[in-house]
């Protein structure tokens, strides 16, 4: 609960006074009943008249068209809120001071969603408090301001001067319970089942206004406080409690219409905010759970991505991006974009970023990737269209593979602060059908960093898509050149400078944005052998990693490295028909990396006494860092890792 005290200054009532004090002493005993002006509808806040029973029908008339503009900008001003805070803000800031000096806004505590059925007990929570601001600075106000403190319910401490010192709404509260258990069948209970506004004199309100607000808290006597039910779509979610001081007028008959107007327009925006924010809360969810978690740390590159989307209103879009490992340290960076930016675009997404991580997993080629994801785009529906890039980076022969479907090509950023806009055929966007995609390999030195994004991050309404391109190669180049020529940006501040491009407003779609920084592994590094199927084959494969283990000075490890190796090797000899494939890289682990031609993957499993076999696997995960086996198009890989530091 949160209490807000609404200042004097703007108001009309300090207007109102300020002009009395103006006035001339003849003019003020002159005027038997002064009326405070009414201000246009396009006030920030209309006012309702608040002075003695009309005694003409002119006067009369004219207090309730201020009435009624007075319930047109509160409505107004309350329909202007999106979420439960706002809404209640809105109700708050717009009764006090011109229809009340105080309000408590009690919402149910959880508050039900829909149709949802809700919970029991029936718990009444303070969500809100607001009232006016005393300042010692307003002469008229000094004098009244304790009664009228007292009547609102708020303690007020005197100062040594006698006059009263300003409210802290950190300390100085309106003492009213912060929860209330509805009893069933009792007062207030059936106050909020009768849906209309009271006068607190009333004998329904009298009974139900102490289970609100505590026993120990007084409201003003007379009809100086409402109690008004805010009731939903199906059901009673809360109470307002409007207060007036004791030297300002009662509330009138007509007052309660007003009220019954603000609880209406106020419980069915809290209604619509609650439905939304369960919306929202499972489009955020849902754009989460389809975007990685967080991204893979392989060999040889590092990884940096953001995501933006389109608008806090349009949480979900078609926008993703994720990076794969795959056999020989390689890994597959992918970025796409489905049309649109609902809930629908987000569900395509993930179908179309889990079939491309499947696709990913048997190795295959990046223009076949992007193929049958147009063959799965197409079974999906005939409108369904996206646009995709897929690049397949390898850290041993420093190159990288790339095909496009109808995506904006990447930006290659050079160690020595060049960038260069990839020429990539781009294709057609996927779910078009009948089109060939064509793949480009290229060169990936160290210390350049490739960016990969959408088209929201470069077109707009107010430039084009090459235009946006060549402002984020310029932008690339210009941050390169403040770092030096012999040292790359940080990946991190890059992806955070790269969106900064976007001025204000500048922003019309979801950003996905993909950053790799190649490192690249040495050649120096790395020792690739081929072996016969035969029987001989482990002997040999024991004594070259001894050898590999020898000129990178870690001989502490060739017992453990030697005898995987022989047992993973002895499996891959028992079904190949073609030679097997041996590799050893050195980075910050000892990777090996098995080779052959049969597309059985190997499962680890628990063998009996009496079996000979079958424990080869089990060794290794007992012994290894980690470990698994990857099929590819020719066959398949086993790999494991030893960790080069004790």
């Amino acid at each position: 609960m949160t209490e807000h005290p609404t200042s004097h200054e703007g108001r009309q009532p300090v207007a109102a006074r300020s002009q009395e004090r103006t006035r001339p002493r003849q003019e003020a005993s002159a005027t038997a009943v002064p009326q405070p002006s009414v201000p246009t509808p396009a006030t920030a806040q209309a006012s309702v008249p608040s002075a003695s029973p009309p005694q003409d029908p002119v006067g009369a008339a004219r207090r309730e068209g201020d009435r009624l503009r007075f319930v047109g900008a509160a409505t107004r001003r309350i329909a202007r809120g999106i979420d439960l805070d706002e809404i209640v803000l809105g109700l708050c800031r717009a009764t006090v001071p011109t229809f009340s000096d105080a309000i408590l806004v009690y919402l149910r505590d959880p508050l039900p969603v829909g149709d949802e059925r809700p919970v029991s007990p029936f718990v009444l929570r303070l969500r809100r408090t607001d009232r006016l601001r005393l300042t010692d600075d307003d002469g008229e106000l000094a004098g009244t301001v304790g009664a009228a403190a007292i009547g609102i319910g708020i303690q007020l401490p005197e100062s040594e001067s006698g006059r009263v010192p300003v409210l802290d709404p950190q300390t100085d509260v309106m003492p009213a319970a912060q929860l209330c258990e509805v009893a069933s069948g009792g007062a207030l209970s059936e106050v909020l089942r009768g849906v209309r506004p009271v006068f607190g004199d009333s004998a329904a309100a009298r009974a139900a206004l102490p289970e609100l607000l505590g026993g120990d808290m007084a409201v003003p006597g007379g009809r100086r406080a409402i109690l008004a039910p805010l009731r939903g779509r199906r059901r009673v979610i809360g109470a307002a409690v409007f207060l007036r001081r004791p030297d300002r007028p009662a509330f009138e008959p007509n007052d309660l219409l007003v009220a019954a107007q603000l609880a209406t327009h106020t419980a069915l925006g809290i209604d619509k905010a609650v439905l939304y924010g369960r919306e929202a809360y499972i489009a955020d969810e849902l754009q989460r759970t389809m975007l990685p978690e967080g991204l893979p740390q392989p060999t040889g590159v590092r990884l940096a991505s953001r995501y933006l989307p389109a608008a806090e209103t349009a949480r979900v879009g078609g926008d993703w991006y994720d990076a794969i490992p795959l056999p020989g340290s390689r890994v597959a960076l992918v970025v796409g974009d489905v049309m649109g930016h609902s809930m629908t675009s987000a569900a395509i997404m993930g179908q179309l970023r889990t079939t491309a991580q499947t696709l990913a997993g048997l190795d295959l080629p990046p223009q076949e990737v992007l193929h049958h994801l147009d063959e799965q785009a197409q079974r999906l529906g005939t409108d369904r269209m996206a646009t995709c890039l897929y690049a397949v980076y390898d850290p041993v022969s420093h190159r990288i593979t790339i095909a496009n479907a109808g995506h904006p090509p990447p930006i290659l950023l050079h160690l020595g602060g060049r960038a260069e806009v990839l020429r990539v055929p781009p294709g057609a966007p996927i779910g078009v059908g009948g089109v060939d995609f064509e793949a480009v390999e290229l060169d990936a030195p160290a210390g350049a960093t490739l960016l990969l994004y959408t088209d929201g991050l470069v077109e707009s309404r107010l430039r084009d898509v090459w235009t946006g391109i060549e402002q984020l190669r310029e932008r690339l180049a210009a941050t390169a050149q403040l770092t030096g020529p012999d040292h790359s940006p940080p990946l991190e501040a890059l992806c955070d400078d790269v969106l900064d491009v976007l001025g204000p407003g500048d922003r019309d779609d979801d950003i996905a944005l993909l950053a790799a920084r190649f490192d690249g592994i040495a050649p120096s590094d790395v020792a690739y052998w081929f072996l016969e199927p035969e029987d001989a084959a482990p002997g040999r494969a024991r004594r070259l990693a001894r050898r590999a283990l020898s000129r990178w000075g870690l001989e502490e490890l060739s017992d453990s490295v030697e005898l995987l190796i022989s047992e993973v090797v002895t499996n891959a000899v028992r079904y190949a028909e073609r030679p097997v494939t041996l590799r050893l890289l050195r980075t910050d682990v000892l990777r090996c990396e098995v080779g052959d031609d049969s597309p059985q993957l190997p499962r680890q499993r628990r063998a009996r006494d009496t079996d000979e076999g079958g424990r080869g696997l089990f060794l290794v995960n007992r012994l290894a860092r980690r470990w698994g086996a990857t099929r590819l198009s020719t066959g398949k890989v086993v790999w494991f890792e030893i960790s080069t530091r004790p």
